[in-house]
């Protein structure tokens, strides 16, 4: 028996997408989207690209680290309980150029995501062949809470907008991820519906996270029933304390753009030098990616 056997597995697997959070250099818990593959040994499984290396780089600073699935998009399960896991995360320095030790995470990759599969085509591996140069994250869970559904929001009068970083991208989206830390400084994740203020963003927390006050986020993102058209935006601020939690903000980060149709090409261009200088800051040239164990994997995944 291992901690999830406790979770209720078959909704935890057929969540598409999970929010994996990790701490800042700055103790600052950020959390981003990912794709999760349960393993047989009670450990999830995820990746990184090396131009999205961050999260690999604080995990190798502070492996302590927090996931959470709430968005059941594309998972088939209309009112899915949220699952949260705390543990700690383990991402070896080694570029994984091809699938082999993740054949399973890369074949449901490429049956939950179809487009994926022309990334190894011959016309756009050139473009995309940062997207294969991973690091394989390994986190073994300590902490389990299953969560109800966020209930159904009360309808609001609209409400004058603030000027508050991350109006804009909050009032997008009926709900937030919350990263905050708990007392002992580890990440917890809890989704809640932000509301405007003067002052921040007012969220409620749930009794079982155990939120404290200090440096936290809000996540918001978004992906259709087949992982296309995602969008992510962070709010980053501190985490007040008291009856009445605030999110004051400090600014936003959003690594996708937003929704522009220059995005796409800055994305690929600042993908490719932070690839770039990942390999360069250790001295390596860039590895050679083994297209056609990845290409048979995204036909057998097509067949099924």
């Amino acid at each position: 028996m291992t901690l999830l056997d406790s979770a209720p597995l078959d909704v935890l697997d057929a969540y598409r997408t999970c929010e994996f959070a990790t701490l800042g250099r700055d103790g600052t818990p950020l959390a981003w989207p990912t794709t999760v593959r349960r393993q047989k040994d009670g450990t999830l499984l995820l990746s990184t690209s090396l131009a999205f290396s961050q999260k690999a780089l604080n995990i190798r600073r502070d492996d302590r680290v927090a996931l959470l699935f709430s968005d059941p998009t594309g998972s088939g399960l209309a009112h899915a309980p949220q699952i949260f896991v705390g543990g700690r995360a383990d991402c070896p320095d080694e570029i994984m150029t091809g699938p082999q030790g993740a054949e399973d995470y890369w074949r449901m990759l490429f049956e939950r995501q179809p487009h994926s599969r022309a990334y190894v085509t011959a016309p756009l591996r050139r473009l995309m062949d940062w997207y294969y140069l991973r690091l394989l994250i390994t986190v073994t869970p300590d902490q389990l809470v299953v969560r109800p559904p966020l209930p159904p929001s009360a309808q609001r009068d609209p409400e004058e907008p603030r000027p508050l970083p991350g109006s804009a991208q909050l009032a997008g989206f009926p709900s937030a991820v919350l990263a905050a830390r708990d007392a002992g400084g580890a990440p917890v994740l809890a989704r809640t519906r932000p509301v405007p203020t003067d002052e921040g963003f007012a969220v409620e927390v749930p009794a079982d996270c155990a939120a404290t006050a200090g440096p936290a986020s809000l996540l918001v993102h978004r992906h259709d029933e087949q992982l296309n058209h995602m969008h992510n935006a962070l709010v980053r601020g501190t985490l007040t304390a008291g009856d009445r939690r605030l999110l004051v903000p400090t600014n936003v980060v959003e690594p996708m753009g937003t929704g522009r149709p220059t995005d796409a090409i800055r994305v690929l261009r600042s993908t490719r030098r932070a690839t770039a200088r990942y390999l360069e800051r250790r001295g390596l040239d860039r590895p050679r990616i083994q297209w056609d164990e990845f290409k048979a994997l995204a036909v057998s995944a097509k067949r099924t």
